[in-house]
């Protein structure tokens, strides 16, 4: 009896301990959870950036893979933004090569009719990205990044022209003709999105341009 009476002891001490783990596990999930998302005014999200100095060494744009078909469906993700932003659907051939179709490039108002008159761009240059903390991440990461289909905030289909004449350049050196307050918005989303810094000319450029935008609410899934 004096044995079952210290076995059953251990065993109510065991089970203590793992439930003890337990609620430490899901207190650290709970955690996470509530780390992956952000909301926030436009204000408030361009304070929520963390300011430091940037750096382009040893950048190359190779070091971010891009135009990736993450879903094997035939289609890559500069064809996937095509079909996700089309305001008049494409037909899809063979190997995702789209015909027809109608597109509308924010950034400068512009109409298009063929897929090709149109760039995808990173709204945060891989540049920008690389200069703001992607110099520090795995491969994997930054493919992830150079080909996000799961916000629309990150990457936006344009009129290509414009897109070249943009290159690298942050907030600081170059906004988009006409919708610099949607375009702000997307730049703040995407750096919050994956946790990528600013410099204080970036932040005084974004304070500008949203001193005279309506300051909404921003929602940011959180890339962990």
């Amino acid at each position: 009896m004096r044995l079952l009476g210290r076995a059953a002891s251990a065993l109510a001490t065991v089970l203590a301990v793992l439930a003890v783990a337990l609620s430490l596990q899901l207190a650290t999930a709970g955690a996470a959870r509530a780390d992956s998302q952000w909301s926030g005014t436009l204000t408030q999200a361009i304070d929520h950036i963390p300011v430091a100095g940037e750096g382009r060494t040893g950048y190359s744009r190779d070091a971010f893979r891009l135009w990736v078909d993450a879903d094997g469906d035939g289609c890559d993700t500069r064809a996937e933004v095509l079909l996700a932003e089309a305001e008049d659907a494409p037909s899809v051939g063979s190997g995702c090569s789209l015909s027809g179709g109608r597109w509308y490039s924010y950034y400068d108002g512009v109409s298009a009719t063929a897929a090709g008159d149109l760039d995808i761009d990173h709204v945060v240059p891989l540049a920008e990205a690389w200069d703001s903390g992607a110099s520090a991440w795995s491969a994997s990461r930054r493919e992830a990044y150079a080909n996000d289909l799961g916000d629309s905030h990150t990457l936006v289909g344009v009129t290509a022209s414009l897109n070249r004449s943009k290159r690298d350049q942050d907030v600081a050196e170059w906004l988009p003709p006409i919708n610099d307050c949607r375009y702000v918005k997307d730049w703040v989303v995407a750096k919050i999105r994956w946790g990528l810094e600013q410099d204080a000319a970036e932040k005084a450029a974004l304070e500008d341009v949203a001193a005279g935008c309506a300051d909404s609410s921003l929602s940011v899934s959180v890339v962990g």
